[in-house]
C-alpha cells in the first residue's frame, strides 16, 4: 500500500441521515476511520451506534450522505462493497448458523473457501485464528455451533471476522464483543485488538464496559440521540468525563453491607452439591446471590436446573415460584414476530386475565406503559415490533417481563449484556429495592463489577461450587483466586 493510500481513511461516512418513520436514528453523522487506530464508540442504547455501524458494514443505506473508501466515494455502497474493502463485523446478536459446524460457518462467512479440500483449509484457518486470539480455547472446528456455549460461539464469530482468506481484513467492527466472555477471555481479546491495530488494522469497538473502551481505544466517539456529541483522543477521557459526555452520572461505590445471619432461616431455594462435588447452594429471601467463576464452568446449568426444579408443568401457576431472564436473548429471550408489549406481557399474562380467562387489554396496555417508563425503553409505541429496538432495549423488555410477574425469585443469566451504563445503574437500584421488599435474585454475570454488587457469591469451577463469599469478602481478588481453585471434594 502506498503512503498516499495510507493517509486516506479506511472508511469515511459524511453527513449520514437515517430515519425510521418519525424516529431520527442518525441526524447528520460524519465519521472517519483511519488505518492503525481503534475507535471506541459509546452512547446509551438507541444513541445511533448500531445504525452507523450498519451503514459502515453495508447493511443499511442512509437516506442522505456519502460513503468513501480509501478516499474514493462509493455509489451504492452495500455489503459486497464493504467486504471488498476489508470491512468485517461481529454483531452483538451472534449470526452463526447453529446447525452447521464451526468449519461450515467459516465457509458461510468466507465464500472464497471453495474447491477440493476446502474443509481442511477452513479448519486450519479458523483453528489458527482462534489460537492467535484465544490461546487454550479448546474449541474443535468440527463441532456443530449449536453444541457450543454462548461464550464459545462469540469466540468463533470473533475469530471468523479476523480471519484472512482471499482479501486482507482492514476494519473489524466489534459490537459488544466481550458481552459473553469472562474476564480472562476479554483480556485475551483486548490484547489481540492492540496487536491488530499496531499492525495497521482498524477497529471500531463498541462496549458499555467503559474500562475496556478506555484501555483499548485510541480515539473515542460519544453518540447521543443520533448525533456525535464528543470526539477526542482516549487519553483525554476518564470514566467520569466519559459518563458525563454520555449524559450519565457516576454511581457511588458499593456501600458496606452487614452480613445477615441466615442460620435460623429456611432457604427459599436450595440444591445439593452439583455432581456430588463442592458446596451446596442456598438462597434466602431478600438476597442478591451471585454466581461467578470463569465462563462455561456450570453457572448457567445451575440456573437452568433451579428453574426446572420449580416449574414442573406446562400450565403455569398463577403464582409462579421463579422467573427467568435469559442471557442469549436472540435464542431464548425475545419472540421476534411479536410486539414489544406482547413480549413484555407474556410472563404475567395470567395476572392480566379476567375470571373468564379473557385478556384485560386495558390492564395489559397499562402494564406496558408502566414498564416502558420504569425501564426507559426507547420506543414511541410499545405496539412496535420487538426487533425495532436496539439489543440493549430488547434486554430491558426481558427485565420488565420478569419483574412484572409475582415470582418471589428471579434467576438472571448474564442479563446486562448490551445494556448501557446509565440503564445498568437504574436496574441495579430496582434490584436492590425489590430485594429489600423480600424478593430474591440469583445472578450470573461475566462482569466483575456486577458480581461484586451481590450480597453473597458462589464461585464455580468445573461444574461445582468451590467457594462461598459474603459481604466485604466479595471482591474481584477473592473471586479470581477462587475461580482457579480445584473443585472441592
Amino acid at each position: 500500500m502506498t503512503d498516499k493510500a495510507q493517509r486516506h481513511p479506511v472508511i469515511e461516512v459524511t453527513d449520514a441521515k437515517v430515519h425510521f418513520g418519525a424516529v431520527k436514528a442518525l441526524d447528520g453523522v460524519t465519521i472517519q476511520i483511519q488505518p492503525g487506530e481503534c475507535i471506541g464508540l459509546v452512547g446509551h442504547n438507541g444513541a445511533g451506534k448500531s445504525t452507523i455501524v450498519n451503514i459502515i458494514n453495508g447493511g443499511l443505506t442512509p437516506q442522505s450522505g456519502t460513503i468513501s473508501c480509501n478516499g474514493q466515494a462509493v455509489p451504492g455502497y452495500a455489503i459486497a462493497a464493504a467486504r471488498a474493502n476489508g470491512v468485517r463485523c461481529v454483531f452483538q446478536e451472534l449470526s452463526l448458523c447453529p446447525n452447521l459446524t464451526v468449519i461450515e460457518n467459516t465457509r458461510v462467512m468466507h465464500r472464497a473457501l471453495t474447491g477440493w479440500g476446502w474443509r481442511r483449509r477452513a479448519a486450519s484457518i479458523i483453528r489458527t485464528k482462534l489460537d492467535d486470539i484465544f490461546p487454550g480455547h479448546g474449541i474443535d472446528p468440527t463441532t456443530p455451533v449449536g453444541d457450543l456455549s454462548i461464550s464459545q460461539r462469540q469466540m468463533v464469530e470473533i475469530a471468523t471476522a479476523f480471519s484472512t482468506v482471499s482479501q486482507p481484513v482492514r476494519l473489524v467492527i466489534l459490537d459488544e464483543p466481550t458481552s459473553s466472555l469472562d474476564s480472562s477471555l476479554a483480556t485475551q481479546l483486548l490484547g489481540y485488538v492492540r496487536t491488530f491495530v499496531d499492525g495497521g488494522g482498524s477497529v471500531i469497538f463498541i462496549s458499555h464496559i467503559l474500562g475496556e473502551i478506555l484501555s483499548a481505544a485510541d480515539r473515542i466517539i460519544v453518540m447521543k440521540d443520533g448525533t456525535i456529541v464528543s470526539e477526542r483522543p482516549a487519553a483525554e477521557f476518564d470514566e467520569h468525563s466519559l459518563l458525563s459526555a454520555m449524559g450519565s452520572v457516576v454511581a457511588g461505590s458499593k456501600a458496606t453491607k452487614p452480613i445477615r445471619s441466615t442460620e435460623a432461616l429456611k432457604p427459599l431455594l436450595a440444591a445439593p452439591p452439583r455432581r456430588g462435588r463442592g458446596l451446596p447452594f442456598k438462597a434466602f429471601a431478600g438476597e442478591i446471590v451471585g454466581l461467578a467463576g470463569l465462563g462455561g464452568h456450570g453457572q448457567t446449568d445451575a440456573l437452568v436446573d433451579l428453574y426446572l426444579s420449580h416449574t414442573g408443568s406446562w400450565f403455569n401457576s398463577r403464582t409462579p415460584e421463579v422467573s427467568f431472564i435469559a442471557g442469549d436473548r436472540a435464542l431464548n429471550g425475545v419472540f421476534p414476530l411479536w410486539s414489544i408489549l406482547k413480549n413484555l406481557s407474556i410472563a404475567p399474562l395470567r395476572d392480566l386475565a379476567s375470571r373468564a380467562g379473557v385478556l384485560d387489554e386495558p390492564a395489559e396496555a397499562a402494564l406496558g406503559q408502566a414498564w416502558k417508563g420504569r425501564m426507559e425503553i426507547r420506543t414511541p409505541d410499545v405496539g412496535n415490533s420487538i426487533l425495532s429496538l436496539s439489543g440493549g432495549n430488547q434486554q430491558k423488555v426481558l427485565f420488565g417481563r420478569a419483574l412484572a410477574t409475582s415470582a418471589p425469585t428471579i434467576l438472571m443469566d448474564d442479563p446486562m449484556r448490551g445494556v448501557d451504563i446509565g440503564t445498568k445503574q437504574e436496574v441495579y437500584a430496582i434490584l436492590r429495592a425489590e430485594a429489600e421488599k423480600g424478593r430474591t435474585f440469583i445472578w450470573y454475570s461475566t462482569e466483575m463489577d456486577e458480581v461484586c454488587l451481590c450480597d453473597r457469591v458462589y464461585v464455580f469451577n468445573n461444574g461445582a461450587i468451590v467457594a462461598e463469599l459474603k459481604g466485604d469478602d466479595v471482591t474481584e481478588k477473592n473471586i479470581l483466586a477462587a475461580s482457579f481453585m480445584g473443585a472441592a471434594a
